[in-house]
């Protein structure tokens, strides 16, 4: 059966996760409701991560398997045309091998994490960004941060839910930068991993908004960090300001 990449860009508001469900509304299910629409029969698609609900994507990858051979922009087009009015756009496809894997080929993950930061409610950003009123210190925030790059053993941030055989991850690199918008003042967390724990990255961002508001020291971080105990996390920050922005393959399968 040929074998599709597809880069798929939703609002994650809508929808209870990635993974589909049989009684609430998945981005998985959206997609392979319009799948349905092109072929019958058409396999189970798999995903490079699943996020969860209200979490945002730009750059989920996603690989499915059709009886026929489609050029790859008519398959995007078509399933567009039938993933309407739903807030999911495929934005790229194409062929790839048959042992391709959207999740298992995949050789690193990127995130952002917005948070709005200013005193007047979110308007035309609401359900986009997570909105903290009082003063962050970033500067602070990149001190906290520097603990958390490099391979570590990552139990105290991760969800007690998790299913990763091992806490151990190496994280690749978290920048954080202030961006001035006509909304106000935005603080940006990147963030890029071969892969990541449940909950890891909004662990990351709750935790760090502690030290930037000044209730913690930027070394409180590495202690949390040291103590390998959920309970030492700071919050989890909310989902509506995650986007899961790219995944990286050892060749791009839409360049």
């Amino acid at each position: 059966m040929p074998r599709y990449a597809l880069k798929v860009e939703y609002d994650g508001g809508p929808f209870s996760g990635w993974q589909w469900q049989d009684d609430r509304p998945s981005v998985q299910g959206a997609i392979e409701a319009a799948l349905a629409r092109l072929e019958r029969g058409v396999p189970r698609i798999g995903a490079a991560g699943r996020t969860d609900a209200g979490v945002h994507a730009r750059g989920q990858v996603c690989h499915c398997d059709m009886a026929k051979d489609w050029a790859p922009g008519t398959l995007m087009n078509a399933l567009n045309h039938h993933l309407k009015p739903s807030p999911v756009a495929i934005v790229a496809a194409a062929s790839v091998p048959e042992d391709w894997h959207a999740r298992f080929s995949a050789r690193e993950r990127r995130y952002l994490f917005r948070i709005l930061n200013r005193r007047a409610r979110a308007t035309m950003e609401a359900g986009q960004v997570w909105q903290v009123q009082r003063p962050l210190d970033v500067d602070a925030m990149r001190q906290g941060a520097a603990h958390l790059v490099g391979r570590h053993d990552f139990t105290t941030f991760r969800s007690t839910m998790c299913q990763a055989k091992s806490p151990v991850k190496t994280l690749d690199a978290l920048d954080i930068a202030e961006v001035e918008t006509g909304a106000g003042r935005e603080i940006h967390v990147s963030l890029s991993a071969r892969s990541f724990l449940h909950n890891q990255v909004r662990s990351f961002v709750g935790t760090l908004e502690k030290v930037g508001s000044g209730s913690w020291p930027p070394e409180r971080v590495r202690e949390a960090l040291d103590a390998r105990d959920r309970a030492a996390c700071g919050p989890v920050a909310p989902p509506q300001g995650l986007y899961l922005t790219g995944v990286g393959y050892p060749e791009d399968p839409f360049a």
